[in-house]
């Protein structure tokens, strides 16, 4: 699902994947326009999936207050998709395109974006 949203969006690049912590992890390492997204579970919910995000981040904040009822949360790091239920599947795109576009709309797109914005300054 992650590298379906990345190939939707298009600009977002190709995705890097790598292990953080021993779980599966997705950078956005040429373009640099999202935050990593890892896949994993939480001490709290063991049994759940959960999609880990950097707790520097405003994410996990947005998709509590956009998304109440679809998933649990822990702390500012961790959305937790619940086992025993249906995935709620367009929250969930909904999440992951955010995370891969998140420096962009922060403003903190690429390193050459960046440096383009210098040079032509």
């Amino acid at each position: 699902m992650i590298f379906t949203v990345a190939a939707e969006i298009g600009d977002v690049g190709p995705l890097t994947e790598t292990l953080k912590w021993g779980e599966p992890a997705y950078l956005t390492e040429v373009s640099r326009s999202g935050t990593t997204i890892r896949l994993g579970a939480t001490r709290e919910a063991p049994h759940d999936s959960a999609l880990l995000f950097s707790c520097k981040t405003s994410l996990i904040a947005m998709f509590r207050t956009a998304f109440p009822d679809e998933f649990t949360f822990d702390g500012n790091r961790a959305l937790i998709i619940p086992a025993n239920r249906a995935m709620p599947y367009t929250p969930l795109l909904f999440c992951l395109n955010t995370a891969l576009t998140y420096h962009r709309r922060k403003g903190t797109g690429s390193r050459s974006q960046r440096s383009n914005k210098i040079e032509e300054a």
